[in-house]
């Protein structure tokens, strides 16, 4: 396994991490998170903001990875694929646990989701002849948008919070915009695969 997917594997791993550490009721075990108050009426709890700097250590191996790949010539099938599990651990996971908890709106998870189910059909039918599909321009541009716009989700849209200016909604609303249109594009690309099956 070369670098690169190593990489990918730690933010595999990274993920978990998050989940668990979200999801997991800690007060049954007696563990308890410290809170904290923010300027005016806004309440930090101490296990988001941990959760915010694991999310921002594996949101930057999501480019590292790819970097030293390209860079090195070692892009290789299973690091597309694996990069592809990843984001989806990493960032769908963390979508259904935010909209369960309601930080973001439900529909988003549920676009992405679905964009990502439609997607990963046509690249799974499209590699049958072509060989593994990698991440669109328009894709990038989603992740880079989405990524940024979780992490200050998870530290509560702040300091931007302070001044009533929802920058976190806006980037998650134009990730979910972009990845309704990456669909689109990977579709209009790929449409040729659909015909006599």
């Amino acid at each position: 396994m070369n670098l690169p997917n190593k990489i990918t594997v730690s933010r595999i791993i990274l993920a978990i991490m998050i989940l668990i550490l979200l999801i997991f009721p800690w007060y049954q075990v007696g563990v308890e998170f410290p809170k904290y108050l923010i300027a005016q009426d806004i309440i930090v709890d101490l296990k988001y903001i941990i959760a915010a700097i694991l999310f921002i250590i594996a949101s930057v191996t999501d480019f590292l990875d790819g970097h030293i790949a390209r860079k090195n010539n070692l892009v290789t099938d299973f690091g597309k694929v694996m990069d592809a599990i990843a984001d989806k651990v990493l960032v769908n996971g963390l979508l259904v646990i935010l909209a369960y908890n309601g930080f973001i709106s439900i529909i988003v998870p549920v676009v992405i989701i679905t964009r990502d189910i439609f997607v990963d059909s046509i690249k799974m039918i499209a590699g049958e002849k072509k060989g593994a599909v990698g991440a669109s321009m328009l894709g990038k541009l989603k992740t880079i948008f989405m990524m940024v716009g979780l992490s200050l989700v998870l530290v509560y849209n702040l300091p931007f919070e302070i001044w009533n200016i929802r920058i976190a909604d806006i980037l998650i609303l134009t990730a979910t915009i972009l990845s309704v249109m990456s669909a689109c594009q990977y579709f209009l690309e790929n449409k040729e695969i659909f015909k006599n099956r």
